[in-house]
């Protein structure tokens, strides 16, 4: 499975990327907004050090997606702030997470849906 993060520009990126991954999906939503900037760069920079991982990396695709240009796939998934952790299989959404996430809680997120 992929090593790294995906950075679609549009929606129809992102559901390319989601359809051609060989496995689950880690999409996660940013903001560019003062409030979520700051949550949205932790986040990032944790999913993309898990996606460089060997022994985490190797369990899913990662995609980041920025709210402001991806508006379809926020509707889809029902997304309403940054940021926000969705677990897709299959195109679907099998578990969601809105809300700042550290280490160890983005770990349990994905122990538990992966």
């Amino acid at each position: 499975m992929a090593s790294r993060v995906h950075r679609p520009l549009e929606d129809q990126e992102f559901d390319f990327i989601t359809r051609m991954a060989p496995g689950p999906v880690l999409a996660f939503f940013t903001g560019t907004w003062p409030k979520a900037v700051e949550a949205s760069r932790e986040l990032e920079s944790l999913v993309a050090e898990l996606a460089r991982d060997p022994e985490h990396g190797t369990r899913f695709t990662a995609v980041r997606a920025d709210i402001t240009r991806c508006p379809g796939t926020v509707r889809r998934y029902g997304v309403t702030g940054a940021p926000t952790v969705v677990l897709l299989r299959s195109g679907e959404a099998v578990a969601t997470h809105e809300g700042p996430l550290g280490r160890a809680e983005l770990l349990a997120f994905l122990d538990a849906h992966l």
